[in-house]
């Protein structure tokens, strides 16, 4: 009798790779659009980002590299989300002269996303122009566009030289932070990174919690190498200069406070001192007594 041999095949229990999460450029690459789009994608939330398991900064899971290039008109449409335009563009956008658009910028109807310092060390704001095109079309604006003349109360606030332009990016670049934070430790750091140093010290009197919290503080944009004006630039813009934000600023900052401290404690060194070890007779701590070597060993061994 011929018996059947059946043949069966084990399917591999090696499990697949798992995809790691892509760097920021490497995830600009596969987005095909530059760097610094990417990154003002991130910090409009266009592009979701996770934490680096090996704690090396932010990463770009492969499941949303895949979201965003199934998207329709993938890439331009990214593309034109984060297209920025400064003042000339800007008001060209918004079919108005430049002075005017300089006016109602600084009047908050339209807020930077960017900032840098030109040649002449003179601030450069840069707007989204899908924010420009959308104020432009919002009928609540009409007036202040069309007008031969801005309203006497607006030009009031210009005579007493009203500029929104630095607190508005701010808020926005501390939303952004903010939504990075991962605890209240963190989100404190961020508060603290928009007031002065005098201001966290009285708000902070213990020099612990003041350093622990400094470890969370994130810097400003790069403009430049440390101490270049460039830096020191972006550090005074980054910080709050007006009565209303910074008593705002203090308030949310005191009570995030509040919650990071009943999370996790500031680490302070122990005030427990530890036990002293017993020398030995060699003067080392814990050295073990070896009387053979000792003229008292000796002694006993000549009288033994």
């Amino acid at each position: 009798m011929t018996g059947t041999v059946t043949t069966v095949t084990a399917q591999s229990s090696v499990p697949k790779p798992r995809r790691l999460a892509y760097t920021p450029s490497r995830a600009a690459r596969e987005l095909e659009i530059k760097r610094g789009e990417f990154d003002l994608a991130v910090h409009l939330g266009h592009i979701a980002t996770v934490p680096d398991e090996g704690g090396g900064g932010r990463r770009v899971s492969p499941a949303e590299i895949e979201r965003l290039r199934s998207q329709d008109g993938f890439p331009e449409t990214l593309r034109e989300r984060v297209r920025v335009v400064g003042t000339t563009e800007g008001a060209a956008l918004m079919d108005v002269p430049v002075g005017r658009f300089t006016r109602l910028a600084r009047l908050g109807l339209v807020a930077p996303v960017r900032f840098y310092l030109n040649r002449y060390r003179a601030v450069v704001w840069l707007y989204l122009a899908e924010d420009l095109e959308r104020a432009a079309a919002d009928e609540r604006n009409a007036e202040v566009l069309t007008a031969r003349r801005i309203p006497e109360t607006l030009r009031e606030l210009l005579d007493a030289g009203v500029d929104l332009r630095a607190r508005n990016w701010r808020a926005g670049h501390r939303d952004f932070l903010l939504r990075q934070a991962e605890g209240p430790w963190e989100s404190a750091g961020v508060l603290a990174a928009f007031l002065d140093p005098v201001r966290i010290g009285d708000l902070v009197p213990d020099p612990y919690e003041r350093a622990y919290l400094h470890r969370f503080r994130p810097e400003p944009p790069a403009h430049g190498a440390p101490g270049s004006p460039g830096a020191h630039l972006s550090e005074r813009i980054m910080t709050a200069d007006d009565p209303d934000e910074i008593d705002g600023l203090a308030t949310s900052l005191s009570r995030t406070l509040d919650d990071a401290r009943r999370h996790r404690p500031a680490p302070r060194p122990s005030t427990e001192r530890p036990a002293k070890p017993t020398a030995g007779p060699t003067g080392e701590p814990g050295t073990p007594r070896r009387e053979g070597r000792t003229l008292l060993g000796w002694l006993r061994r000549r009288s033994a």
